[in-house]
């Protein structure tokens, strides 16, 4: 597992407009979810009038109360009134538990990553917990 620095913490995860979006859920001053998306916007050539694919890209999401599928629905709001045209998310961490029922699609492609000298077993897409950027 990745161990973050405060800095790399601070860096990754707290909220910049344009960059990245986070939100947390506290219950008495505890911290106890943490949802996060980020921007990477695309360009729209040759249309009179758009010029811009405004894209979310789901981040970290971590529950301990049990309400990821609840809190990604927030995401989801958050992200339209942001004016985003579309959210991406990857079927990798426990996203699989809520995809299908928040109406995501199945893309079309295969997401391959290479990690220089890292040596790993064949692992599911579930057992997956580093989102690359």
């Amino acid at each position: 597992h990745v161990v973050f620095t405060p800095e790399e913490v601070e860096y990754f995860f707290l909220p910049r407009p344009g960059v990245i979006y986070s939100y947390v859920v506290e219950d008495s001053k505890t911290i106890t979810d943490f949802f996060s998306f980020y921007s990477l916007p695309s360009s729209i050539l040759q249309h009179p009038t758009h010029k811009t694919l405004h894209v979310a890209y789901s981040y970290y999401n971590v529950s301990t109360t049990g309400n990821l599928k609840t809190g990604m629905e927030d995401l989801l709001v958050l992200a339209k009134d942001l004016e985003f045209d579309v959210f991406n998310a990857l079927d990798l961490m426990e996203n699989s538990s809520f995809l299908e029922q928040l109406k995501f699609g199945v893309g079309d492609g295969n997401l391959h990553y290479y990690l220089f000298n890292w040596r790993v077993l064949p692992m599911e897409p579930k057992d997956i917990g580093m989102v690359l950027v």
